[in-house]
C-alpha cells in the first residue's frame, strides 16, 4: 500500500464571481516539488495554456500503461529504446447520461532494440497485461482502447 498526494490551491482574484467570469486557473503541488498550472478545458471557459483535468487524466492512464508495459518487457528480456504514445480522451455522456471521459484511446509506439524482438502477437499480450495490471485502468470506469502503432 501507499499513498500519493497532491496540494490544489486556487484563489478568487476578481470581484466578479459570475459563472463565465471567474479565472479557473489553479496550482498542483506534488510531493516531489513539481508545480504544474492547471484550469478548465477551453471549451469550459479555461485556458489552453495550462493542463486540465481531462489532459491530465489521458497522460496518468497513459502513464500508468507505459510504465507497466516497461516492467513487463524488462522482466521478459526484452530492451526497449523509445516508447511514444498519443493518448486522446473523449468526453462525452455516460450511461446515466452525466458528463465523464467515456473512451480513452491509447496508441503506443514503441522501438525494441537488440536481437531478442517480440512478434506483433506478444507485443499485444503485453499490452492486454499491462492494461490488467495497470493501477490507473484498475481504478476507472473509462473504456481503454489500445491501439498499438507498428
Amino acid at each position: 500500500m501507499s499513498e500519493h498526494k497532491v496540494n490544489l490551491s486556487w484563489k478568487n482574484e476578481s470581484e466578479d464571481f459570475s459563472y463565465k467570469n471567474y479565472d479557473r486557473t489553479h496550482i498542483w503541488k506534488f510531493e516531489g516539488g513539481s508545480v504544474v498550472k492547471a484550469s478548465a478545458a477551453p471549451e469550459y471557459l479555461g485556458k489552453k495554456e495550462f493542463v486540465n483535468p481531462e489532459e491530465a487524466f489521458a497522460a496518468s492512464l497513459a502513464s500508468c500503461h507505459m510504465l507497466t508495459f516497461l516492467a513487463i518487457a524488462s522482466m521478459k528480456k526484452y530492451t526497449i529504446e523509445i516508447y511514444e504514445d498519443t493518448a486522446v480522451a473523449i468526453l462525452g455522456k455516460n450511461e446515466k447520461s452525466r458528463m465523464a471521459v467515456t473512451k480513452l484511446f491509447l496508441r503506443p509506439k514503441i522501438t525494441f532494440m537488440g536481437d531478442n524482438i517480440p512478434d506483433k502477437t506478444t507485443i499485444e499480450e503485453m499490452h492486454h497485461r499491462a492494461h490488467t495490471e495497470c493501477f490507473i485502468a484498475n481504478s476507472v470506469l473509462t473504456e481503454i482502447i489500445i491501439e498499438p502503432v507498428f
